[in-house]
């Protein structure tokens, strides 16, 4: 008689079956180290795994791990405004939360900032869009990375001008497509000519991304480059433009030139801009579109199944920011003038450093030095042999946290923000210039 456990099955047969488990487990793990596989690496996707790191934030987290070691840090890495929030905005967003005006809102976000931002669109731009035209989501990032869900299909080209924003490349591949990056230079203010477009473009190109200003280099193109850009794209009906402006109040020597100009495009443009940066409200992550109905649509859907609507009182907030007209606006314009001032020292005392090269950018608040003469040099003990390698050891020598070059696809160039105090900056190529001269 066989011995029953007391699920009912019989110990032996029990037994058998732990051996056999414990077999494939020891199959499993001798498996595992001969092909030297982690883990992580086989329960996480390919997506993930192929998948890089921020640079910016990745930097930034560095640099605070250090600060926090008791370290003096002097962070140059992140691109955010060093400016408070208008106090108007602030304000609707108090009255948001002291009205109750914290229910499920709509997906595409609230009609009051819907009809704000086109309205926006209409005083600073001359650009007629209607409120349904427009879909607010969680900051810019997340508009950028719905339009390449809802448009791109596995195998599509994308192309992006570099110097380019790190995310830009990884959310494409996120979408299954293919990023063709074409290169510009610090000679050419880095700002690729129409001519270099049409070369890139090929029957598989789906979408092209421009970005002006730019981040990392602060480059603006003007209406003629652009008119430029768009007579090529003319020719090419079925290539959607993507086209972030979302640094269009930071500029220092012309006004704003948006792509949503030329209203032989408007059907398959996509405008993407937010709060964050020229209102100062980058932790309120409101960012939008405004685009052709069947794109809000169908971003519109991704969004619901991902995030649905966004904060209510952060939209209260950004509709009352809305209101405030760049040009009128005390707040706005005290902080422009105070980026123009940066940008002026900023560029005057990199370039006093023997093998920096620094143009003067038109907008933004970066600056994108070329520093390729320091690759091959060494302390002694580390060797320089690119960007990355570069920003790291200035990381830990002159305690100045920046972005390597590489991850903007540039890797003569770093990228260094002056969204901080003159009195920092100018501490900061201090000790730059004082870490660079032990490179020999």
């Amino acid at each position: 008689m066989t011995t029953q456990s007391k699920k009912g099955l019989p110990l032996q047969f029990i037994s058998v079956e732990m051996q056999n488990f414990a077999s494939l487990q020891q199959f499993n793990d001798s498996t595992t180290k001969q092909l030297n596989i982690t883990m992580s690496e086989i329960i996480l996707s390919n997506r993930v795994l192929n998948m890089a790191e921020s640079a910016t934030l990745a930097m930034t987290n560095k640099s605070r791990e250090l600060k926090a070691q008791g370290i003096d840090v002097i962070s140059l890495s992140i691109g955010e405004p060093d400016f408070n929030t208008p106090e108007s905005a602030k304000q609707a967003g108090i009255d948001a939360i002291n009205n109750n005006d914290t229910h499920y809102p709509p997906v595409p976000g609230t009609p009051a900032l819907r009809k704000a931002i086109a309205n926006k669109l209409k005083r600073d731009n001359g650009l007629d869009y209607k409120e349904t035209d427009v879909l607010v989501s969680n900051g810019a990032k997340q508009a950028i990375n719905n339009v390449l869900l809802a448009v791109v299909n596995d195998g599509d080209e994308v192309i992006i001008p570099a110097p380019f924003w790190v995310s830009y490349p990884e959310m494409v591949k996120l979408a299954g497509g293919v990023p063709v990056i074409v290169k510009s230079d610090i000679a050419h203010d880095f700002k690729i000519t129409a001519e270099q477009l049409e070369k890139a473009i090929t029957p598989k190109t789906k979408v092209f991304m421009i970005n002006t200003p730019c981040n990392p280099s602060g480059s603006v193109f003007t209406k003629a480059e652009l008119t430029a850009i768009a007579e090529v794209l003319k020719k090419y009906p079925n290539i959607i433009i993507i086209s972030d402006e979302i640094y269009e109040f930071i500029q220092y020597e012309q006004k704003h030139e948006s792509m949503g100009q030329f209203e032989f495009l408007k059907d398959r443009l996509v405008l993407v801009n937010g709060v964050a940066k020229g209102y100062a409200m980058t932790g309120w992550r409101i960012g939008y579109i405004a685009a052709p109905q069947a794109i809000v649509k169908a971003t519109n859907k991704i969004q619901g199944q991902i995030t649905s609507g966004i904060c209510t009182i952060a939209q209260a907030a950004a509709a009352k920011a809305m209101e405030l007209s760049p040009e009128n606006s005390t707040e706005i314009q005290e902080m422009l003038k105070a980026f123009r001032h940066r940008r002026d020292t900023f560029v005057k005392l990199l370039n006093e450093i023997p093998g920096v090269k620094c143009n003067t950018p038109a907008g933004a608040f970066y600056v994108f030095p070329e520093m390729k003469s320091f690759y091959g040099k060494t302390d002694g003990e580390t060797v320089i042999k690119g960007s990355d390698d570069l920003c790291m050891w200035l990381l830990y020598n002159a305690h100045v946290a920046c972005v390597a070059g590489n991850a903007f696809g540039n890797d003569d160039c770093i990228r260094l923000s002056y969204a901080t105090s003159e009195d920092k900056l100018i501490e900061a190529v201090k000790r730059i210039k004082a870490a660079l001269t032990k490179l020999h």
